[in-house]
């Protein structure tokens, strides 16, 4: 169970952009400037996410009952310290990692490899970001919804979901405020994640394999009932 839980924290990274509304596909997914860390700072609820790694959203929608993450500055310059909550299955889960901003761009080593780029967004308090990530060689998608509220508008989620249709990603995992979030009590995997060192890749590359296996053969199974 903790092997998930990880890989679902790792899937998760700060964001926040503010502009006009917006509805083109070319404007929802062009990459924002982002005016220095300061405006990342602060505590931000995980609204919704989609991703390309296989049962990604199934997984979600069964584990992952609400998520946090609070950002601080760092001493290196354009670095923030990122403490990430997560309840799951009515349990409480946290780790704590980097990021460092350089030219519109948010990336971290650690536990994976990944950069995120700002994305457009009509919700004054939200922050939309699209991440790269690799796992086990193979590099994958997600973009997520944050907010400085517990709950956006119903147009706000709507719009999100355009963003992802546009980056042609499957449809959006969404949080559910109404089932509380974590406390200070929580689990800390960070000590977890730096033990296990590169063992982390090949460990969620499994994961993800197994995964992958498990879609095709129920997109088969689908698709062979469709046909009788």
């Amino acid at each position: 169970m903790k092997f998930i839980h990880v890989a679902v924290a790792v899937l998760s990274l700060l964001s926040v952009g503010q502009s006009a509304p917006v509805s083109s596909c070319e404007s929802l997914i062009q990459p924002l400037e982002i005016n220095g860390r300061e405006q990342l700072l602060g505590t931000w609820t995980h609204i919704a996410e989609a991703t390309n790694v296989p049962l990604s959203k199934f997984l979600t929608d069964l584990l992952l009952e609400s998520s946090r993450v609070k950002v601080t500055a760092a001493n290196e310059s354009d670095t923030m310290n990122l403490f990430l909550s997560q309840k799951s299955l009515g349990r409480c889960f946290s780790f704590t990692y980097k990021a460092t901003l350089e030219q519109n761009t948010l990336t971290s080593a650690h536990p994976l490899p990944l950069s995120a780029a700002l994305l457009s967004t009509g919700c004054s308090d939200c922050n939309v970001f699209y991440t790269n990530f690799t796992i086990g060689g193979r590099t994958f998608n997600s973009v997520q919804l944050t907010s400085r509220r517990d709950k956006v508008a119903a147009a706000e989620l709507e719009e999100f979901t355009k963003q992802v249709e546009c980056l042609n990603l499957p449809a959006p995992a969404i949080m559910d405020p109404e089932k509380g979030f974590c406390s200070d009590e929580v689990t800390d995997l960070t000590q977890f994640l730096t033990d296990m060192g590169s063992d982390v890749q090949r460990l969620l590359d499994g994961i993800i394999n197994s995964l992958g296996r498990i879609q095709t053969l129920g997109e088969a199974g689908s698709k062979s009932q469709d046909d009788v």
